[in-house]
């Protein structure tokens, strides 16, 4: 049974959590998701292209960024730049690295998307006038971000939840916020549990517009008769 105590401290709580989780957690979320998927389309491109130096390049960003804990990159960039003069506030600390550290991620899903696009599509491209990056972003690309859009949208949900590392960092979103209150109030089951149905539920609503999502493309790509 929760005793009244408890449950006045979680009524407190709730916006004192969430408001932290609207203006700081989703923010975070979304400026880095939008740089992730900006550096991800680069990558997967430059692999696509086959430019054998850049691809070298590529590989080897996506090998040390998956290959090492997003924790590890947080304190090297928030902890470790300052040793050699660059200083970085929390919050842009925590976007860049969660930027690249999903880039690396999207990089890999939309090479596998743009690959499954079938080799014909260049050549009908080219077939009717189009240049290599027309066809690329007119007709490959396309095609290949239906494809890849049920992973990026899970690697975004994957990334609200992610952000509660930041908290390490002394970004102030909604698991920081949740450990200052149970640091005053000790109740640390019964408010761990509280944030943890917060990100369930900004993880529910983000899953609902990704089954939308996916019937709208779905819709899209099925031909009419």
């Amino acid at each position: 049974m929760i005793s009244a105590r408890v449950w006045e401290i979680l009524v407190d709580s709730f916006w004192k959590i969430l408001l932290p989780g609207l203006t700081m957690t989703i923010p975070l979320t979304a400026i880095s998701f939008t740089l992730a998927f900006l550096i991800g389309t680069v990558t997967a491109l430059v692999q696509f292209a086959n430019i054998r130096i850049l691809k070298q390049i590529a590989r080897f960003y996506i090998w040390i960024i998956r290959g090492t804990p997003l924790l590890v990159q947080l304190f090297v960039v928030f902890y470790g730049l300052p040793v050699v003069g660059i200083v970085l506030e929390p919050f842009p600390a925590a976007v860049i690295v969660f930027s690249i550290n999903e880039g690396a991620y999207s990089a890999e899903i939309l090479r596998a998307a743009l690959e499954s696009v079938p080799a014909g599509q260049l050549e009908a491209g080219e077939c009717v006038g189009m240049s290599y990056l027309q066809t690329i972003f007119h007709i490959v690309l396309p095609q290949a971000m239906r494809t890849a859009f049920p992973s990026l949208s899970n690697s975004l949900i994957a990334m609200v939840k992610d952000t509660s590392l930041a908290s390490n960092i002394t970004v102030t979103e909604m698991f920081m916020a949740t450990q200052r209150i149970v640091a005053r109030t000790y109740e640390p089951l019964a408010l761990y549990i509280e944030v943890g149905l917060i990100y369930l539920m900004f993880s529910t609503v983000l899953t609902k517009l990704q089954r939308v999502g996916e019937k709208k493309l779905s819709a899209y790509s099925t031909p009419k008769e």
